[in-house]
C-alpha cells in the first residue's frame, strides 16, 4: 500500500468518525427537543385543567353540577397523569442517550 492510499484511508476514517459524531449530536438535539416539547405539553395541560376548575368554580351555581363536573375533571386529570407517566417511561427507554453511546 502506497502513502497516497494510506492517507486516503486515514481521510476516509476521519470522515466516518465526523459523520458519526454529527449523527450523535443530531440525536441528542432531537431528544432534547422531545423533552422540551413534552414538558411544555404537560405544563399547558396543567394550566388548562386549572383554568377549567376555576371556571367551574366561578360560573356554576348548582352545587350538584359543580361537584359532578369537578369529579369528571379530576378523573380526566388522573388518567392524564397516568398517561404522562407511561409516556415518560417509554421515552426514557426509547431515547436513552447513554445506551445509544454505549452501543458503539
Amino acid at each position: 500500500m502506497n502513502d497516497e492510499q494510506k492517507w486516503r484511508e486515514i481521510s476516509d476514517d476521519i470522515s466516518d468518525v465526523a459523520k458519526k459524531i454529527k449523527s450523535r449530536i443530531d440525536e441528542e438535539d432531537l431528544v432534547e427537543d422531545l423533552k422540551d416539547s413534552f414538558k411544555n405539553t404537560i405544563e399547558n395541560t396543567s394550566k388548562l385543567i386549572s383554568n377549567i376548575i376555576q371556571t367551574v368554580e366561578s360560573t356554576v351555581v348548582d352545587e350538584k353540577i359543580k361537584s359532578e363536573t369537578k369529579e369528571i375533571i379530576n378523573n380526566i386529570n388522573t388518567k392524564l397523569k397516568a398517561l404522562i407517566f407511561d409516556t415518560k417511561i417509554k421515552l426514557i427507554d426509547t431515547f436513552d442517550v447513554n445506551s445509544i453511546f454505549e452501543e458503539e
